[in-house]
């Protein structure tokens, strides 16, 4: 299922004529949606690539059956045309310039059909989200009115049960944080339904309150790629907001809606080296935000039309790693409330997913998860072993980077990085605590090992940390080696180890 999957979304299918999809706008391009054992795929079947695809869709009495190279996969189910796509408004709009279904059940509406950045110079090159306008395809822009009715027709009508709101970047930047929240409202006073947002990271992130207000269950913030020439190449108004402003926004976000109810896109096949896909998932899902990985989709009249998507066999090794990912960090599709992840049609990586670890390791993405590390580092510190009196906080707390252990969700270790102003590339470890009742060589090799990742991720080339010397045989187990004696720290024997950065591998 999962090979398949990720086949047909790179490869697309052939189809017979009498199946028609959707053709450019600003979502999944040139593709029609299909059921695949229950599960949503989006796939391409009329781009110029798909006429070379294994892979064909077989009508029978009363289904379809893709074939591969002859041969039966799986029984298909074809997604039917809404019946909301029949009806207009008083006013005339017929519904489906207004909003679309995406997959089995998410309605999605770019709520303003133009961007800032659709200049030459400025607009994402694989985006298209004028061309559907200048089709006339769609509304330059979509009242709260006119979204709430399709809203609600839709959900009685055609089972409806979650939204998608996106926009173009305003004129100024962050006026379509404030039309998003004001449609968010308008559609939730009139169906209930969930609604995710998408928007730019805005400079005024209070804008942010303003959307969590209006009832916005889930929001998605797209960086696209983590990789800086490739961002710079495809989408420079994204990559001159900076990464700062990104983070910024993705943890505000985070403290609003929770973790696993903020999203990005990261697109595959922008140029980009595969390993920067790989880094980015890490970076947004250590703040608890879920990387929403996808294959290039090149839309028709974009700048990237004539590009292809990746190959699907690059797609497995990047989806397989990105889940080894979530579930370290404990994210999963199917806690999403609303949105693109939830949908999960243009993606495989929900389908790749594991079940959750008991133990799961992470940065401290909250005040009270910060607060909760500092507690258990002087429940060991202070009041079990002794070693400061009062408390064990010093300078470095500032600038450490607090990991946090949870089993079964409650947190129970923790251990601090931080890098050493001193040298470049050089991190430190210290602090490494975890409570009584789950001390075990996993729950403690669990936080060094994420430790590991985390320097690395950051191009640590020296990772160091002095360790009780009692422990030096725990660290020589999980890839550290000494360096040079034992020295007394706070009146005890303290051995300084070095971490083989070389056993981390983000690839698998």
């Amino acid at each position: 299922m999962q090979e398949i999957i990720t086949d047909i979304q790179s490869m697309g299918i052939r189809v017979p004529p009498v199946i028609d999809g959707r053709k450019g706008g600003a979502g999944p391009a040139e593709g029609r949606a299909f059921l695949i054992d229950g599960i949503p795929v989006n796939a391409p079947i009329s781009a110029a690539y798909v006429k070379s695809s294994p892979y064909v869709l077989q009508p029978l009495a009363d289904r379809f059956l893709l074939m591969k190279e002859g041969k039966e996969t799986f029984p298909v189910e074809v997604v039917p045309e809404p019946r909301f796509y029949q009806l207009r408004t008083e006013q005339g709009i017929p519904f489906k310039q207004i909003a679309l279904l995406h997959g089995k059940d998410c309605l999605a509406s770019t709520v303003i059909q133009r961007c800032a950045h659709w200049r030459a110079s400025e607009r994402c090159t694989f985006c298209g989200t004028e061309i559907s306008l200048k089709n006339g395809q769609t509304l330059a822009e979509k009242s709260p009115e006119q979204l709430a009715e399709v809203a609600r027709i839709a959900r009685d009508n055609d089972g409806v049960s979650h939204l998608v709101l996106t926009s173009g970047t305003g004129d100024p930047a962050g006026s379509e944080v404030l039309y998003l929240a004001q449609c968010t409202q308008a559609v939730k006073e009139a169906s209930g339904l969930p609604v995710h947002v998408q928007f730019a990271p805005p400079n005024d992130l209070a804008l942010l309150d303003e959307l969590k207000n209006a009832g916005v269950d889930t929001v998605g913030i797209h960086i696209e790629s983590f990789d800086p020439d490739t961002l710079e190449r495809t989408a420079p108004a994204k990559a001159a907001i900076g990464m700062k402003r990104y983070e910024q926004a993705w943890k505000k976000a985070v403290n609003l809606f929770g973790p696993g109810q903020v999203s990005s896109f990261l697109i595959v096949g922008l140029g980009e080296p595969p390993i920067s896909v790989v880094r980015g998932s890490e970076t947004l899902a250590d703040l608890g935000v879920y990387p929403f990985v996808v294959p290039l989709r090149p839309i028709p009249g974009s700048q990237m039309a004539n590009a292809l998507p990746p190959a699907p066999d690059l797609m497995k090794r990047i989806y397989t790693a990105v889940a080894g990912v979530l579930q370290r960090k404990g994210l999963s599709a199917r806690n999403s409330l609303a949105g693109c992840v939830r949908c999960g049609a243009c993606s495989a990586l929900g389908i790749y997913e594991g079940k959750r670890d008991r133990l799961i390791c992470h940065a401290a993405r909250t005040e009270h998860e910060t607060a909760r590390a500092y507690a258990i580092r002087n429940e060991v510190f202070v009041k079990e072993q002794g070693l400061f009196k009062d408390s064990d906080a010093d300078e470095h707390d500032e600038d450490a980077i607090h990991l946090i252990l949870k089993a079964d969700d409650e947190i129970v270790g923790t251990v601090r990085i931080f890098p050493d102003k001193t040298r470049d590339g050089h991190w430190i470890g210290s602090r490494l605590a975890v409570q009584k009742g789950n001390r075990n060589f996993r729950a403690g090799a669990r936080l060094v090992k994420e430790a590991m990742r985390q320097v690395k991720r950051r191009y640590a080339t020296v990772f160091t940390a002095h360790v009780q010397e009692r422990n030096v045989p725990f660290f020589s187990k999980i890839g550290w080696r000494p360096i040079g004696p034992a020295t007394d720290y706070l009146g005890r024997p303290h051995q300084l180890m070095q971490a083989d950065l070389d056993r981390v591998s983000f690839m698998g």
